[in-house]
């Protein structure tokens, strides 16, 4: 790439690589040239990773198979956003991905809150937060309105685990999730994600 398309910029993580072409033509050719490298290296290119995305916005407005790609646990594609005189506008931009929310959701369930019952919020928060901390500061830096389903879904385990934990909450959801949401409100270093705002309902 360097030696062969020094104006055309790219970004490698490992074996894999966006490449930002200006036409479809040297899209094209780019893809052409690659394919033949690779050969002449005894390697390939991966024949379901690899494919050509139109990064379709306000600006670039043609129609094109595919619209999106997936790179480092994002998924970037055309979505509505706001500018600074609050006008929506489509662009494209990035957001975490569907394939990083199901495995966030896994790690999640893998917590078994159900079964900590003997333990405190407090251990709770201590046993999440270095995780949660980390998906927050990477996931959260574009879009992260996009992890908005993620983290109601860790205030829904907390809340079957106040459920269980406490008699008053046994079969009393609403009143586990309002409860919740107070501490939530009164005290919301306890949990990363309370702090950046994905706090349970109060009830108020």
């Amino acid at each position: 790439m360097r030696r062969t398309y020094p104006g055309v910029p790219f970004e490698r993580y490992a074996d894999d690589i966006v490449i930002h072409c200006k036409s479809e033509e040297q899209t094209l050719s780019i893809h052409r040239n690659l394919k033949e490298r690779m050969t002449a290296c005894k390697l390939e290119l991966h024949p379901e990773k690899t494919k050509i995305a139109y990064c379709k916005d306000a600006n670039r407005r043609g129609n094109y198979d595919t619209v999106s790609f997936d790179f480092l646990g994002y998924t970037f594609r055309p979505r509505l956003s706001k500018n600074r005189m609050g006008q929506y506008f489509v662009n494209f931009s990035p957001a975490i991905s569907q394939k990083a929310v199901v495995r966030i959701f896994g790690v999640i369930r893998d917590w078994q809150f159900n079964s900590r019952i003997p333990m405190d919020l407090e251990d709770l928060a201590k046993l999440a937060n270095p995780a949660i901390r980390g998906w927050i500061n990477y996931y959260g830096r574009f879009c992260p309105s996009a992890m908005h389903s993620l983290m109601m879904y860790l205030n829904q385990k907390l809340v079957k685990w106040a459920m269980r934990k406490y008699k008053r909450f046994r079969f009393h959801e609403k009143r586990a999730t309002h409860w919740l949401g107070k501490i939530a409100h009164r005290e919301p270093g306890m949990f990363v994600h309370w702090k950046c705002g994905y706090k349970p309902s109060t009830g108020q």
